[in-house]
């Protein structure tokens, strides 16, 4: 689910290359369609605008949908559940990047306090306690993801600055932020960001940056809308799990 311009680090066994060729292709070939899809519909249009025809009705709705995407879908997507003045102001992370702009703040809002949610921040990674994601599409990709659905003590401990955090047992992104209680960054991919509101309710915010040369033509042509649909489903997984928690541990009380 990371961005591109980012070197992601394999462990020591790799995967091989059908894996990795696997794990691209899922996570990709929606995009893909979708390029190819657009692509086509405007150039038929535009060949039936030069010839002073009249453009075929499946064209027509490609590039209308192309449109929409461009127009509403795409800045949506870049913001979903942030306010204006989350998607503006500062977060920990933006520093690491000071020339890079904000391109999207994705929000929700937990019904828990803060210390209730890190821990579901803190275990994160293939190897921990999963992305709180789609799994079934995780392991179709062969990530060998197992999403956690309780805190666990022997995954709390601090990430170090540089520590791999895995996206599939055979490879990850390091670490670039790791604030306890606060802020978990990963290079290439972003920050997450936990801001209490009062006792009992914390915002979640995801705060990506945009990319440069060919790294932000990927990133925009392949990788914006899976990562936006994963993304969005591991902010709403966290939420629900925290909540879940926080609403068991008082009903045992």
């Amino acid at each position: 689910m990371s961005g591109g311009g980012t070197t992601i680090r394999p462990p020591a066994s790799s995967p091989s290359a059908v894996e990795g060729a696997r794990a691209f292709a899922v996570m990709l070939a929606g995009s893909v369609v979708l390029d190819v899809g657009a692509a086509a519909s405007t150039i038929t249009v535009a060949k039936a605008l030069v010839r002073r025809r009249r453009p075929a009705p499946p064209a027509v709705a490609g590039v209308a949908a192309m449109a929409a995407y461009i127009a509403v879908i795409r800045p949506w997507m870049l913001n979903w559940g942030a306010s204006a003045d989350d998607a503006r102001k500062p977060l920990p992370g933006d520093e690491l990047t000071p020339d890079d702009p904000i391109e999207s703040t994705n929000a929700v809002t937990i019904d828990a306090p803060a210390d209730e949610v890190w821990p579901w921040l803190a275990q994160l990674g293939q190897d921990r306690g999963g992305f709180y994601s789609y799994e079934w599409l995780e392991n179709l990709a062969g990530c060998r993801m197992h999403n956690a659905d309780r805190v666990h003590p022997e995954w709390q401990r601090p990430r170090q600055i540089g520590e791999t955090v895995k996206l599939h047992w055979g490879f990850g992104l390091p670490v670039s932020i790791y604030r306890p209680g606060r802020a978990l960054g990963l290079k290439g991919w972003g920050t997450f960001v936990l801001e209490p509101i009062d006792g009992q309710h914390t915002r979640l915010l995801a705060r990506g940056h945009r990319k440069h040369g060919p790294g932000a033509l990927y990133n925009v042509m392949l990788m914006q809308i899976p990562h936006f649909l994963m993304q969005r489903r591991m902010l709403l997984g966290i939420k629900q799990r925290a909540e879940s928690a926080l609403s068991e541990s008082r009903t045992l009380r």
